[in-house]
């Protein structure tokens, strides 16, 4: 029997080159049979339109007056889309960026349907070269096996294929920044070839969003341990075969001292302090020339829109005062970037409606990103993110790793949860990446439990996430109820973002024919597109509305006056999407 076992084991590591390979496809593929299914059964959600709209504007006029709260390249990616959809474009139009989107899709001949997914498709794509960035970062740190389970994760992640399925911007500046937080790693090894790189990765995460500043000083740090370990290892490129061994003295790894050298009559104390202020400077430079290419990537991104650079906003732009504003004005980047910065700030003055676990609230709260993240993240995700992450710090082997996985993505959290917009877990969606490679590690630990464990906690997150399909933007786990129960605790994006208007066109349609229907609709779809006619409930007396009540959830969780009433008298019979309500009255 045990030579039985010997002989598969060894037939297994025999298949290994092929088998790998193997299973990372399958996930990526069911990843992108989940995305494209989205991306074709969903109505443009409430950002999208001004994105694809702004896309078109690149293409067509190369200006900058739409949308400049976000810096271009995302939306340079979603242009490729547009660009092979052929639309007709109306370069009359003058309207502002809440218009621009929809008069493209709706009022200038185009079908949205079709528009909307070849804008969608290369962010899909996107999204699934991201997949292989979590499967290499986690490869680095605790091989084949232990990538394979980061992958499986995040192709199994609800949040990252509900967005990644979007033309929407949050996953590519997570996903770049991920991708140069495992170069500035690989830098350990290679700072000449790799942090130029993370350098560029860097400042692609900048020139999609702007909440990817935080990072910047991080990853600049980070690079400066990374030049610090390839010196001590006795080499400026790759780790030589006596650093894999040990490390060897500084003032070794500082080079040799050339003759008549001060420092050679010096203690050996002033050889190793100066050889480490060497290290020092060197990691210094590194981090410069990395920041140099991502503020280059950035001006890039704006160039490549306008050559011209010119900053005429579509818009009113607020004036920012005291610390921000000098902050703004410091900043290297174009005049468009600067101004889209003081955008920024001015929608976090502004006094956003909340809404958790049933309250709606006006303003903002601390733990409202931890919250939502509990309620939508699967449960097996979360188990094996917290144990990842403790083996990444706990193994002696994995402990240098930590900080490029663990500092990025816990600095990024601690930025967003100052935020004012309380909207979704889309502003954290860097946590499913850099939490997928630390869970990984898990398998570091080498326990005899370890193996089973994680095994059969990735099954719990792939049954849960299929279980969803192909409904993932309003998914919450098995404690909080499924997708059904999600709008009684969450909103926004969360939830309902206006992507379920052509289910609800088919359901009025095969159930409901003939039916008089009052809708409100959360969302940037036209509903008369869709064969959906209907009149607004809250411009006419209550005592009118009778028949079918439609109410987007969203809606629902911040209805009053009226609308609470009419609510309240009324009978839900139906639900389309878990993220719109069928009333009857």
């Amino acid at each position: 029997m045990g030579g039985r076992l010997r002989r598969a084991y060894r037939a297994l590591r025999g298949r290994r080159r092929w088998l790998v390979p193997l299973l990372v496809a399958l996930l990526l593929g069911q990843m992108a049979a989940a995305m494209v299914t989205t991306a074709v059964e969903q109505t443009p959600t409430i950002d999208e339109p001004v994105y694809v709209g702004t896309a078109a504007v690149y293409l067509h006029e190369h200006s900058l007056r739409y949308n400049p709260e976000h810096p271009p390249l995302g939306k340079l990616v979603v242009a490729a889309g547009v660009a092979l959809a052929h639309p007709h474009f109306d370069a009359s139009f003058t309207g502002d960026q809440s218009q621009v989107g929809r008069h493209l899709l709706y009022e200038s001949g185009n079908d949205p349907w079709r528009l909307m997914l070849w804008a969608r498709l290369p962010m899909i794509v996107l999204t699934l070269l991201f997949g292989l960035v979590v499967f290499a970062f986690a490869r680095d740190l605790a091989g084949d096996v232990g990538a394979l389970v980061a992958l499986a994760l995040y192709a199994f992640s609800p949040d990252v294929i509900a967005q990644g399925s979007l033309a929407t911007l949050d996953v590519p500046a997570a996903g770049f920044l991920l991708t140069s937080a495992r170069l500035v790693w690989r830098g350990r090894r290679r700072p000449r070839r790799c942090l130029p790189l993370a350098g560029a990765a860097l400042g692609a995460a900048l020139a999609t969003k702007m909440s990817s500043l935080p990072a910047v000083p991080v990853l600049l740090g980070l690079a400066v341990v990374s030049v610090w370990s390839a010196r001590r290892g006795g080499t400026t490129g790759r780790v030589s075969a006596e650093a894999a061994a040990g490390p060897i003295p500084a003032e070794a790894a500082a080079g040799p001292i050339p003759a008549g050298d001060p420092a050679r009559t010096s203690p050996a104390g002033d050889g190793r302090a100066a050889g480490r202020l060497r290290v020092l400077g060197l990691g210094l430079l590194w981090a410069g020339v990395m920041a140099a290419v991502a503020v280059a990537v950035v001006w890039a991104s704006y160039l490549a829109v306008d050559p011209h650079l010119r900053t005429v906003s579509s818009g009113p732009v607020p004036a920012v005062h005291g610390l921000r504003a000098r902050m703004v004005d410091l900043l290297p980047f174009p005049a468009s970037y600067r101004e889209g910065m003081r955008i920024q700030f001015g929608l976090e003055n502004y006094p956003w409606q909340g809404y958790l676990f049933g309250h709606l609230y006006t303003g903002h709260r601390w733990y409202y990103l931890p919250a939502a993240l509990l309620v939508k993240t699967p449960l097996g995700m979360l188990a094996l993110w917290a144990a990842g992450s403790v083996a990444l710090v706990a193994v002696r082997r994995s402990r240098p790793a930590a900080p490029y996985v663990l500092l990025p993505a816990g600095v990024l959290l601690a930025a967003a949860m100052t935020g004012s917009r309380d909207f979704g877990t889309r502003y954290a969606i860097f946590l499913p990446m850099f939490l997928a490679v630390a869970a990984g590690c898990v398998l570091t630990a080498r326990r005899r439990w370890t193996g089973p464990v994680t095994g059969a906690l990735v099954l719990f997150v792939a049954v849960s996430s299929l279980l969803t399909y192909p409904y993932y933007l309003p998914y919450s786990n098995e404690a909080f109820g499924g997708p059904t129960k999600t709008h009684l605790r969450l909103h926004d994006s969360n939830v309902d973002w206006g992507q379920d208007l052509g289910r609800l066109a088919d359901r009025l349609h095969e159930r409901y024919p003939g039916e008089r229907v009052w809708l409100v609709y959360k969302g940037s779809g036209v509903p008369s597109y869709y064969g959906i006619h209907a009149a607004d409930p809250r411009t006419a007396p209550p005592g009118e509305v009778h028949g079918l009540l439609v109410v987007s959830d969203s809606a629902v969780a911040k209805a009053r006056g009226e609308l609470a009433q009419l609510i309240h008298s009324s009978r839900a019979v139906d639900e389309v999407g878990h993220s719109i309500t069928i009333y009857r009255r």
